[in-house]
């Protein structure tokens, strides 16, 4: 007798056991040979360099990310067990200082290749210095990852296969071209090449071979690292000589909702409101009449700032706040030998993610533009609570904190 379509509804089918790892290598290899290659030769890459690129590569399966054939990707971060935490924090004043100390002899050791590279690129030598410290300490951090491990792995079964695998296809491109061998293309472990750390895609946009040996060397050549570092943030859109910003003082009465690359005015006019440095020193000449932006990345609890567009330059390298701020405080730190910011980062009472995103869906909920809604607090996020706070008869401090929870619903 057939199964009726109830008798078929209930029926038991055993679940498919996911593929065994040595099964999952062998889909990888066919999966390099049938579909991976065909495309790289599409895009100039030969089959003895696609062969040499991949001799002896196997997955790496202690990466994050990754989502196996027959395997369920992993669910988003639980942000009720992610803890929001004072900005202050990515401040360490003692790694601060140990860069700075190496930065400042680094950057008389190879003070006339900087001077080569601001005339060229217009950016100051002590950012360049600032970004390599930082993204690889002078070079010094290691490398450990096949690259092509890496950015294979990743595309054949990551959470971002088609990102990686654009990447990939450009760092075949790379070893085509000759600039380094298979062994010695190392990386992290998302794929970023050599000490300025950039992803194939960037390599093939911004390396440079700026010590003239006829090959862009990003991992051991000094001139052509610094120099992609400085062609990067010049082809971005580098102001030349223009300062990155300025630590500030907003007085009570110029709102914290004012800032964003989006709300720029002349530095003048920031200035006419009563906002000062609070070094003392008056803001240059030149700068006083080209735009700056404000910048309150605690809100009310933390250092306050002018930026002008070339934070947002900074930005580009690692889209992060706290990011271009390090960056711009390391390389004042080795250009001036200034110190910390003045101003305190406040603490922030022990919060989620999931009490900050609640806050911003209720201030979606309000009519408020706060970015992405994912329990962290952007400028928009910040600007909008400073407006909401100003609203309901609160002093706005533009930042989320325990005492706003209950009141904002």
């Amino acid at each position: 007798m057939a199964l009726t379509l109830l008798s078929l509804n209930t029926v038991s089918l055993p679940a498919l056991a996911a593929p065994s790892k040595s099964e999952v290598e062998a889909q990888f290899r066919t999966w390099i040979s049938r579909d991976l290659a065909p495309e790289a030769r599409k895009a100039g890459v030969s089959e003895k360099t696609i062969e040499r690129a991949f001799q002896g590569v196997t997955l790496n399966w202690s990466l994050p990310d990754l989502v196996p054939p027959g395997t369920t990707p992993p669910k988003e971060q639980d942000q009720s067990q992610a803890e929001f935490s004072s900005p202050g924090a990515y401040f360490s004043e003692q790694r601060l200082q140990g860069l700075a100390a190496t930065g400042r002899t680094l950057a008389e050791t190879h003070a006339a290749t900087l001077r080569k590279i601001e005339k060229t690129y217009g950016v100051p030598g002590a950012i360049v210095i600032a970004i390599w410290g930082r993204e690889s300490g002078y070079g010094r951090a290691k490398l450990p990852y096949s690259a092509i491990e890496v950015l294979a792995t990743k595309a054949f079964m990551s959470t971002r296969k088609e990102m990686f695998r654009t990447e990939l296809i450009d760092a075949l491109r790379i070893l085509e071209h000759g600039d380094v061998a298979p062994g010695r293309m190392m990386g992290s472990w998302a794929g970023a090449l050599g000490q300025p750390q950039f992803m194939p895609s960037s390599y093939v946009k911004y390396a440079m071979d700026f010590d003239g040996d006829g090959r862009a060397d990003i991992w051991d050549s000094v001139p052509d690292t610094l120099g992609s570092i400085a062609h990067y943030l010049s082809l971005k859109g580098w102001q030349r000589g223009r300062d990155w910003g300025f630590e500030v003082r907003i007085p009570d009465a110029v709102s914290c909702a004012q800032e964003g690359p989006d709300l720029a005015k002349p530095i003048s006019a920031w200035q006419a409101g009563g906002i000062t440095r609070i070094s003392g020193k008056a803001f240059p000449t030149d700068e006083a009449k080209l735009s700056g932006m404000m910048l309150v990345p605690a809100g009310r609890h933390g250092p306050e700032f002018i930026v002008t567009p070339n934070f947002y330059v900074l930005k580009e390298y690692n889209n992060s706040d706290l990011y271009a701020l390090f960056i711009g405080n390391l390389a004042d730190r080795i250009a001036f030998g200034s110190g910390a910011f003045q101003g305190q980062w406040g603490a922030v009472g022990k919060m989620l993610r999931s009490d900050v995103l609640a806050m911003q869906k209720s201030l979606q909920a309000k009519g408020y533009d706060v970015g992405k809604a994912d329990g962290l607090a952007g400028f928009k996020t910040r600007r909008s609570l400073g407006d909401w706070q100003a609203k309901n008869g609160l002093a706005p401090t533009c930042f989320p904190d325990e005492s706003l929870k209950a009141k904002l619903r």
